[in-house]
Formats: C-alpha cells, sequence, structure tokens
C-alpha cells in the first residue's frame, strides 16, 4: 500500500502563488522519482514537473521559470511552488511515485488549483 495526499490546492488570482505538498506513506522504498501531473478538463494529464533521487528535476516548458518542485527526501514529501500563476494554470494537480525496481508507479486523488483571471 502506497499513498499520495496532496494539498495547497485553492483559487488564485492570476500573478499568485500556491504551494502544493505530496506526502507519500505506506510501502515507501526506493523512490526513483516524484512527479506532479495536472488535468484540465478535456486535456490530456501532463507532467508538470518531476524530482528524481538525485534531486535532478525537469519542467514543462509552460511552467519553466515559474514553478520550482522540490523534495523532503527523509519526510517521502514533494512540493511544487508555483508562482506568477496563469488561468491556463487552472488543473486537477496529481502527485505521482515512482520507486522500485520495477518502477512500480502511485496517484494521488488530486488537488483542484483554480487560476482566476
Amino acid at each position: 500500500q502506497v499513498q499520495l495526499v496532496e494539498s495547497g490546492g485553492g483559487l488564485v488570482q492570476a500573478g499568485g502563488s500556491l504551494r502544493l505538498t505530496c506526502a507519500a506513506s505506506g510501502n515507501i522504498f526506493a523512490i526513483s522519482t516524484m512527479d506532479w501531473y495536472r488535468q484540465a478538463p478535456g486535456k490530456q494529464r501532463q507532467l508538470v514537473a518531476s524530482i528524481g533521487s538525485g534531486g535532478n528535476t525537469n519542467y514543462a516548458d509552460s511552467v519553466k521559470g515559474r514553478f520550482t518542485i522540490s523534495r523532503d527526501s527523509a519526510k517521502n514529501t514533494v512540493y511544487l511552488q508555483m508562482n506568477s500563476l496563469k488561468p491556463e494554470d487552472t488543473a486537477v494537480y496529481y502527485c505521482h511515485l515512482i520507486q522500485g525496481i520495477w518502477r512500480s508507479e502511485y496517484w494521488g486523488q488530486g488537488t483542484q488549483v483554480t487560476v482566476a483571471s
């Protein structure tokens, strides 16, 4: 059992900031990657940011320079600091974890982020 719980979503105005938190619990071991995805209505789920076990990060072009992913490995927790938010960032944001030699995948339930123009 692995559970991912997202928090920190909400309603903000364009230009504002939010910080999302994802706390992983359960049978956690050998995490390879923790990620944030988002899915807007009618769109495919999109990778927003990822952070590997060594701290390496990747970002979607649409959020580079505005979003920062970070982690606390001891707490199995990943964060997404979102600055300069745009209405286009409105989506349900999902935490995602990959672990183990078989690269098992787990998903959170999502947290809604709404950016008002």
